[in-house]
C-alpha cells in the first residue's frame, strides 16, 4: 500500500493550494480517506475526511476554506485549501481508514505546506 502526496509549498496568506494524494496497493473506492496535519510541536488533527459513499467533515477551523473531494477513477484524494492563513502551516498526510475489507489504516509520508509573507 502506498500514499504519495503533493501539493505542498510556500504560500502567501490568503493564498490558495491543491493538494493530491494518490493511493495504490488498496481498493480505494470502498476505503474513507482523510487529510490530517502537524505542526511544530503539536498534535496531529483530521482536517477532513470523506467517506467511500462521499460524505465529508471538517475541523471547524477550516470549514468554508477547504474542501476534500476524491476521484475513484484515479485513485486520488484532494484537500482544496482557500484563504490560508499561518496558523495552517504544517505537514499534512493522507490517511486511508480501514474497512471490512482491510482493517488497517495507511499513511502518506506527508506533505509541507507553509504560509507566510
Amino acid at each position: 500500500v502506498q500514499l504519495v502526496e503533493s501539493g505542498g509549498e510556500l504560500v502567501q496568506p490568503g493564498g490558495s493550494l491543491r493538494l493530491s494524494c494518490a493511493a495504490s496497493g488498496i481498493i480505494f473506492s470502498i476505503h474513507a480517506m482523510g487529510w490530517y496535519r502537524q505542526a511544530p510541536g503539536k498534535q496531529r488533527e483530521l482536517v477532513a475526511a470523506i467517506t467511500s459513499g462521499g460524505r465529508t467533515n471538517y475541523a471547524d477551523s477550516v470549514k468554508g476554506r477547504f474542501t476534500v473531494s476524491r476521484d475513484n477513477a484515479k485513485n486520488m484524494v484532494y484537500l482544496q485549501m482557500i484563504s490560508l492563513k499561518p496558523e495552517d502551516t504544517a505537514v499534512y498526510y493522507c490517511k486511508s481508514y480501514g474497512s471490512s475489507l482491510d482493517p488497517y489504516d495507511y499513511w502518506g509520508q506527508g506533505t509541507q505546506v507553509t504560509v507566510s509573507s
